[in-house]
């Protein structure tokens, strides 16, 4: 990563790029041009399922906030994934987060970002103070049932019957802004209510609005809706196997010339693109297409642009994009995975904070005990011992008469 920015404008225009929505933008600007200081922001990430490839958008903005010379903090928000519906008990939960930490660094590492320059904290080791727990009854004071739960429709899983655990989760997150002493919040755009839910109610406990960051979400690889964590058929797991990734990538939904609702397309803008432009330097784009001579041969694009519209007039197909995409997404994960192949501690924090299920045992069907009377049963006569038994019972009846 090339040195910090140091002017205002470009630093703003660094810190919002690739965005999809900003929320008090001012604040960023007084805060670079007024207060002549590094703007400090915070990044949090709830340890439930396994992180996916989505998790590389969020890590270009991280890189695109130190260059621009920010304070970043990583929220690794253990109590949040216990909260959330209880997807997972507490002692699998801070496994989880230390799996979370260690596959973090690992994305940053592997697109050239200095992690040094990082803040990490786990929620637990401040979201059990008095003053923490006291800010949470006073929140709970003044946000309503339905707005709680409002806020956490995107993010909190919806059941029919849903937990208070999932009201108390997007307060915590309002909170944690006021905490962590940061001047910006950033996420993903599905985190904007409990962003609104922070705006509208922390300047009630005497505390300042803060900025908020957007970015857009990844689509998943089947047709519609986000890569989720839940939902296996539509991610790309950050330790997924080069045979794993080519079978996911040639099932995805990608309909010749359709690059409105292509969720390949969309990896390519919001992953590809911009981690090639970490490495290689603004305005760098290149996506490659290895092909035999007979289709077509060997063929490269030098802008996004180009790729969408070659796609659109179906000049290149959906096998020769599904071909690209997942030689782009291999050589994104293989440092990962070679990181996680090389360390015991990362391979432990895996395994236990993602056990394999244990297959339930059928249990052995029990022969029941009808006696020794029962024909066929060991101990009991023969049938014809018994036919002449009762033969010779019926003849001495007979006598006694």
């Amino acid at each position: 990563m090339t040195d910090i920015v140091v002017d205002p404008q470009e630093q703003f225009e660094l810190i919002t790029k690739n965005l999809q929505e900003v929320l008090n933008p001012q604040i960023i600007k007084n805060v670079l041009e007024v207060e002549k200081r590094p703007l400090k922001v915070y990044w949090g990430t709830a340890p439930t399922g396994r992180p996916h490839c989505g998790y590389f958008v969020p890590m270009t903005k991280l890189a695109h906030f130190l260059k621009a010379g920010c304070e970043v903090t990583v929220l690794l928000a253990d109590l949040h994934a216990f909260l959330d519906n209880m997807k997972a008990p507490l002692e699998v939960v801070q496994y989880r987060a230390k799996y979370y930490g260690m596959v973090v660094r690992a994305i940053l590492k592997s697109i050239g970002v200095p992690i040094e320059k990082l803040k990490f904290v786990v929620g637990s080791e401040y979201q059990q103070s008095p003053e923490y727990i006291m800010d949470i009854f006073k929140l709970s004071n003044i946000v309503s049932q339905n707005d709680a739960k409002r806020a956490g429709a995107d993010v909190v899983k919806q059941v029919a019957n849903p937990l208070l655990s999932g009201l108390i989760y997007p307060l915590m997150q309002a909170l944690d802004e006021e905490h962590l002493k940061c001047d910006a919040q950033f996420g993903g755009v599905d985190q904007r209510k409990i962003f609104v839910l922070a705006e509208e109610n922390l300047p009630s406990l005497g505390y300042k609005k803060r900025a908020h960051l957007m970015n857009p979400m990844v689509p998943g690889l089947t047709q519609g809706g986000k890569m989720s964590a839940s939902d296996p058929n539509s991610k790309i797991d950050v330790l997924e196997e080069p045979k794993s990734v080519k079978k996911k990538i040639n099932t995805a939904f990608c309909a010749p010339g359709n690059v409105e609702e292509n969720g390949l397309l969309s990896f390519v803008e919001y992953v590809i693109a911009p981690i090639h432009e970490l490495k290689h330097g603004t305005g760098v784009f290149n996506f490659s297409v290895s092909r035999p001579e007979k289709y077509g041969g060997d063929i490269s694009f030098s802008s996004f642009e180009s790729l969408k519209e070659a796609f659109k007039n179906e000049e290149l197909g959906p096998v020769d994009l599904k071909a690209g995409v997942t030689d782009a997404i291999n050589e994104l994960l293989a440092p990962i995975i070679k990181e996680f192949n090389e360390s015991p501690e990362f391979q432990e924090a895996q395994a236990k904070g993602y056990p394999a299920p244990v297959e339930q045992k059928k249990k052995a069907k029990k022969v029941k005990d009808r006696g020794t009377r029962f024909p066929g049963s060991e101990g009991s006569p023969a049938p014809e011992t018994q036919q002449a038994a009762k033969v010779t019972e019926k003849l001495a009846e007979t006598k006694l008469e």
